[in-house]
């Protein structure tokens, strides 16, 4: 049988590269690097980058084991009283049945709804009243008249 042009290159590249990684074994053999524990060694600084240097121990912080919090954090008991605020009475619509309260601490301005009142109120009233989260924003409820 005749061997074609293409049949004998492919052989002689084959050849080659296997006559190379021979050579690059046998230089392995002979100038092996040195594998110690210390070259091999990663070290991850204060910034969270790999670093081939350890990094300095008077930077060290120890870190409590307890102080660490996977997730999210337990959230503190609401105290009821911190949730009863005190405000003025901006502006209210009885004919829509809404208006909207300035709370006395924070400055905000707080939606108000016909249904979330205890007592009838009108602009400039003094009130008392609790806040919650609706999904447009904080609205208060339980709506009574000042002492």
């Amino acid at each position: 049988m005749a061997e074609t042009w293409n049949k004998k290159e492919r052989e002689k590249k084959k050849k080659a590269s296997k006559k190379e990684k021979q050579e690059k074994k046998q230089e392995r053999k002979d100038n092996p690097k040195s594998t110690s524990l210390d070259d091999m060694m990663a070290y991850i600084d204060e910034n969270g980058n790999i670093s081939s240097t350890p990094p300095d121990m008077s930077k060290v912080r120890k870190i409590k084991l307890e102080d660490i919090e996977i997730g999210v954090p337990r959230q503190q008991d609401i105290d009821p009283a911190d949730l009863i605020r005190k405000g003025t009475v901006t502006f209210f619509n009885a004919a829509k049945g809404y208006g909207f309260i300035k709370d006395q601490e924070t400055q905000e301005s707080i939606f108000v709804h016909l249904n979330g009142l205890k007592d009838p109120i009108q602009e400039n009233s003094k009130v008392i009243f609790e806040v919650e989260m609706g999904p447009k924003g904080a609205n208060a409820f339980n709506v009574k008249l000042q002492p």
